[in-house]
Order: structure tokens, then sequence, then C-alpha cells
């Protein structure tokens, strides 16, 4: 019986996110508790923070022009826990969001 083997790609992948969508990367979440204690994956909150990946080039104004995005590749950013659509490219999990989704930049 043969076996399929697949091959990973290390080409890094570039998104270039359409309108006033931005890509961001999830920060990883805590695994210990400041007791010390370990928390299963189950218990674990998944963060609310994450650090831009892309921009897009901005909402779509009705006299045809765009609007200037706030937010650049490298902020990081809490947003709202609910908000964007995870996707994986890899193994990174990324989030595609509106640029409203954003609450603050952590500077």
């Amino acid at each position: 019986m043969a076996t399929a083997t697949k091959k990973k790609s290390k080409a890094k992948v570039s998104l270039q996110p359409l309108g006033d969508r931005i890509v961001l990367q999830r920060e990883a979440s805590e695994e210990t508790t400041a007791g010390g204690i370990v928390l299963p994956d189950s218990a674990q909150d998944r963060p609310a923070r994450g650090t831009i990946i892309s921009v897009g080039d901005g909402r779509l104004l009705d006299d045809g022009s765009r609007s200037e995005m706030q937010l650049k590749a490298g902020d990081r950013v809490i947003f709202s826990s609910y908000a964007g659509e995870p996707f994986e490219i890899g193994d990174e999990e990324l989030i595609l969001m509106r640029e409203d989704d954003v609450l603050a930049v952590i500077e």
C-alpha cells in the first residue's frame, strides 16, 4: 500500500486585504496563571489582542475616493473578541476583519 506525503512549502504568502479590511495575527494565550497553575487548551481564553500583518486601501467613499486607513502594518491592537473571520495559511492562524472592529491601538 502506498502512502502519500505532503510537502509543506516554506514560501511566505503575501496577503492584500480589500477596502477597509485588515489581516492580523492573534497573540498567544497565557498557558499558566499568576499562581503557576497550567491551563489546558480548553480553559484558555483566546486573547483579543494581535498584531496587524497588512491593511487594505481604505473604504470607498460616495465620491469615488478612498478614506485613509487609521491603522498600519505592525500596530498592536485590541479588538472585539467575536470580530473577524479566522483562517489558516500553512500553520499560521490569521484573522480578517474590518478596521471598525478594532477597539484600540496599544502603544
